[in-house]
């Protein structure tokens, strides 16, 4: 794992410690996270970019900006663009198989299960399997030199 890829999740873990297990406050930063999230385009919002295996709706596009993937997202609710902001803070602009190999571990130490409760931990756990087959066409764009998919 890079070192760019644990500091990213380091910070994150270190920004949801000073919430100190406050539930209430936890959440609200969540939801501050997902909503300085860019919207989408219109175009973007349609059934071949939907994640499965969430209850809201999350729709996610990469593209290579070079040899790094850049991820882009949006979701229906507060909290799961919360969730989507998290993984694109810490899975964004990497290259692709790094993002493929990744070792996300900021969820366990941030506690995530205790507050997002056990449906929406199905569902990011969807997000990530979805960004990482995301990187896996880029990555295989990349080692091929065709344009982005």
């Amino acid at each position: 794992m890079s070192d760019k890829l644990s500091d990213r999740q380091e910070r994150l873990i270190d920004s949801f410690a000073l919430l100190a297990e406050d539930r209430e406050m936890t959440l609200h930063y969540l939801m501050e996270l997902g909503d300085g999230l860019p919207r989408l385009a219109d175009h973007q919002y349609h059934a071949g970019a939907k994640v499965k295996g969430c209850m809201s709706n999350v729709w996610l596009h990469s593209t290579l900006k070079g040899t790094h993937i850049h991820y882009s997202a949006d979701s229906d609710t507060r909290i799961t663009r919360g969730l989507i902001a998290l993984l694109i803070e810490v899975l964004s602009d990497l290259p692709p198989q790094e993002v493929v190999r990744a070792d996300i571990y900021f969820p366990t130490r941030i506690g995530m299960q205790g507050f997002i409760g056990t449906q929406r931990s199905n569902g990011f756990a969807s997000m990530i399997a979805h960004m990482k087959a995301h990187a896996n066409v880029q990555l295989s764009a990349l080692q091929q030199n065709l344009p982005n998919p």
